[in-house]
């Protein structure tokens, strides 16, 4: 049987645009809530490979859930 107990929260802001980003993904994808679909976006993205890591100096406010191009540090698509 699996253990649903989860003990930590994780708390983010996001901006209209990034929760719209998610929300459609979720409804894609049929997830039964938002907390289902950040879960599963983060299981994806910590299991991608190529990632980049952030640098020094780096703040919060420079990673994104939309894409800016070459202004985001987590971007890998150069």
């Amino acid at each position: 049987m699996v253990d649903l107990t989860r003990g930590e929260r994780l708390q983010i802001m996001l901006t209209p645009d990034e929760v719209k980003a998610v929300d459609d993904w979720r409804f894609k994808k049929r997830m039964p809530s938002r907390a289902s679909a950040v879960r599963e976006l983060l299981k994806r993205g910590l299991s991608a490979e190529g990632f980049m890591l952030a640098e020094d100096g780096t703040k919060s406010q420079d990673f994104g859930v939309i894409s800016n191009g070459a202004d985001n540090p987590g971007n890998d698509d150069d």
